[in-house]
């Protein structure tokens, strides 16, 4: 075993959180930053290439691949969770959707104890991440790292598909980021100048090159060090070699959803039976570590199309397309697949708040992409954006090697069965509308010809997914359950705090990537100034 120098902050985990944390704490030269990461470099150029998305959901060496236990109320499958185990965290590997939320999600976060979290408290942090295309607003930021822009190609089903959603009631929405979320439109991208622009380059490109920012890659994270209940440094292991680092400052945890709540437990921090039955010696009894868990669920309709202009490309065509976008940067190579969307109400959703989000996706998607269908098509996908639902993360083993147990209990409060059965609904009508009789062919899913509640019910029990937006496990707040409080400290540990995901007191009505950077943002604000204070 080999021990490092002593650092003023270890980050655990270079993902979406941790790039923005190693970027702006390394800022200051006197700091020394150690950053670990359990996956490899971003080498892959399918990472980059921003339709290469469809080559990265299987790929085992940037991606951890891990499944759900058996979900009671989705016939005992065991779901496929694709996170992102490479520099850039899953904002490598994600269709590169920039959606915040609502306001009133944060409103909500500090309503109910993450004080300092409201929508007027985060926008700033928004605004500090972003390199918006269309220059500096109130909504929007023109001088961050993470470029913000318009697809620079769309394939012409998808405006088929905001024609449709238009006509179906869904006012245009030009920016699902500015004054209001619901509607349709095109999705603004995480890409620059045509290429993906994930934290790890967004974030990382400037920060790798300072002197006092080591990084490792490869390092799997065995377990936080503590002494006298204060962290002091990180044990982790490079292949078989194990290593410690010490801190004489903060240990920063940004593992995600799945994996911080796996360390704080691996570390001694967790439900103390869990703990002792696994062996481990109980630091702090804090059953909420890995409670708290929440995911947006996700059903899908597809339809045949009758021309061949979808991007269910033969291996030839797609060959045309890599050449294309590698040797003159034009053409669908430039495509984040899920072009355009939606946010609707249901019956279930308060007043001018959506609860339905939809990603409209110009070709066959089934099984995540794994399993490609013959012909060509289109699909409409919908989740449910406030469920009640929550599962927990557990541990499998004492061993930081093993996957933990993941409990999503999709559907186990019966109103979120209802919101998803309204949003498949939508999806149908969307698709049926005039707007699409040209292009429309037989309906693929559900393909069920009467739609009763019953039969749609069977369908999302067999077909239902995750749209890939867990959170919640490591949940913030003021009262004595919270496992962070409202500067993202862990209770009962003196320095170490939890930075990703995993601290959302609950789920954001969207795509996550863009609130876990603010929240990295919003940190390194506050890990500064707590420093300079001590």
């Amino acid at each position: 075993m080999s021990a490092h120098s002593s650092y003023d902050f270890i980050i655990i985990g270079a993902g979406s959180a941790g790039c923005v944390l190693a970027r702006r704490l390394s800022a200051q030269s006197y700091r020394r930053v150690l950053l670990l990461e359990a996956g490899g470099r971003d080498l892959n150029p399918f990472i980059h290439m921003p339709a290469g998305l469809a080559q990265l959901v299987h790929n085992r060496r940037i991606n951890w691949n891990y499944y759900t236990e058996p979900e009671p109320e989705l016939e005992n499958r065991r779901l496929y969770w694709p996170r992102g185990k490479v520099l850039g965290g899953c904002s490598s590997i994600n269709a590169m959707c920039y959606i915040r939320g609502q306001p009133q999600d944060y409103d909500d976060w500090a309503r109910n104890g993450a004080v300092g979290w409201s929508y007027d408290d985060v926008l700033p942090f928004f605004r500090k991440s972003e390199r918006y295309q269309h220059g500096e607003s109130a909504y929007h930021g023109s001088n961050g790292p993470i470029s913000v822009e318009d697809l620079r190609y769309r394939n012409p089903l998808t405006d088929t598909f905001l024609a449709a959603a238009v006509s179906s009631g869904l006012p245009l929405n030009h920016d699902f980021n500015g004054k209001r979320q619901e509607g349709a439109g095109y999705y603004q991208v995480t890409q620059r100048r045509g290429r993906r622009c994930s934290a790890a380059s967004g974030y990382l490109e400037v920060a790798r090159q300072r002197p006092n920012l080591s990084m490792r890659t490869h390092a799997l994270v065995e377990r936080v060090l503590i002494s006298h209940h204060r962290a002091v440094g990180v044990a982790y292991r490079v292949g078989a070699k194990r290593h410690i680092a010490y801190c004489d400052g903060e240990v920063l945890l940004s593992a995600g959803t799945i994996n911080s709540p796996q360390v704080l437990m691996l570390s001694g921090i967790g439900p103390a039976d869990h703990l002792r039955g696994h062996g481990l010696d109980v630091v702090v009894d804090q059953p909420s570590i890995g409670e708290n868990l929440q995911d947006h669920l996700d059903v899908c309709t597809l339809h045949k199309c009758r021309r061949p202009i979808t991007y269910d490309f033969n291996r030839r065509q797609e060959l045309q397309v890599l050449l294309r976008y590698w040797l003159k940067h034009h053409g669908p190579g430039l495509s984040n697949i899920a072009e355009a969307g939606a946010f609707a109400c249901s019956s279930q959703a308060a007043l001018d708040r959506p609860d339905i989000q939809m990603h409209f996706v110009p070709a066959q998607l089934d099984d995540h992409g794994r399993n490609r269908l013959p012909g060509h098509g289109y699909t409409l996908h919908a989740c449910h954006l406030h469920p009640r639902s929550r599962g927990r993360i557990r541990l499998r083993s004492n061993s930081p090697a093993d996957a933990p147990l993941i409990f999503a209990n999709y559907l186990q409060d019966s109103r979120d069965l209802q919101a998803m059965l309204e949003a498949l609904r939508l999806s149908r009508d969307i698709l049926r509308s005039p707007a699409f009789d040209e292009l429309r062919g037989e309906e693929v899913f559900p393909g069920i010809n009467d739609g009763s509640d019953a039969q749609l019910t069977r369908f999302i029990r067999h077909k239902a997914e995750t749209v890939y937006h867990p959170a919640g496990t490591c949940r913030m707040g003021t009262d004595s359950s919270a496992v962070v409080d409202e500067r993202l400290r862990v209770r009962g540990i003196s320095g170490l705090r939890v930075i990703d995901a995993s601290v959302m007191p609950k789920i954001v009505s969207g795509n996550t990537n863009a609130p876990t950077i603010m929240i990295a943002e919003k940190a390194a604000h506050l890990i500064l100034t707590d420093a300079d204070k001590s």
